[in-house]
């Protein structure tokens, strides 16, 4: 093999790593994507929170009478708009996918006629006063752990008072506001 042809074997393997590294890099501009904005699954991380002693003082809770008493019906009314796609309000109204409401304040817990309760709910036992129902429309599966129920609460103490007033008012004879203390 003479000294040009070894020139040429050598030249075209060189070019040949050239043209390789050109289209690698192209290829990689091309198809570089800039990493996500937000994490999809973020991870919880421990904080380290500093107080100081006046943040420490928690703002007065005030009492479920009180909220009831201060309740709005109407904004009650609206937010049960979100209870009428599983629940009814009319009196002699058919059960849904839920239960009907109508004159729920005051009733057993799991005793509307001809509805199927989840086995969590059914054991309970006790009366749908209105601390029950507080705690209920606050987180669902927290107080009955198992219920058939999905929605997820209503997060906001003035909201739930306006619901359960809304609910109070869903009977020929309401039951009477407990006591502001």
């Amino acid at each position: 093999m003479s000294a040009m042809e070894f020139n040429k074997f050598v030249a075209a393997i060189l070019v040949a790593g050239l043209v390789f590294m050109t289209i690698n890099v192209g290829v990689d501009e091309a198809m570089h994507r800039a990493p996500p904005e937000m994490v999809a699954y973020p991870v919880p991380m421990a904080e380290t929170v500093v107080v100081a002693a006046s943040e420490t003082e928690q703002a007065p809770v005030e009492s479920l009478g009180a909220l009831l008493a201060a309740a709005d019906v109407a904004s009650g009314k609206k937010i049960a708009r979100k209870c009428s796609a599983c629940h009814s309000f009319d009196k002699g109204g058919k059960n849904k996918v839920g239960p009907n409401l109508w004159d729920i304040v005051g009733r057993d817990m799991a005793q509307a006629a001809g509805y199927n309760y989840s086995s969590a709910l059914a054991g309970m036992g006790g009366v749908w006063d209105y601390a029950a129902l507080d705690r209920f429309l606050t987180k669902p599966k927290d107080m009955v752990p198992g219920t058939k129920m999905s929605f997820a609460g209503v997060k906001q103490p003035e909201g739930r008072a306006d619901l359960i007033v809304f609910l109070r008012g869903m009977s020929d004879s309401p039951s009477p506001l407990p006591a502001t203390e």
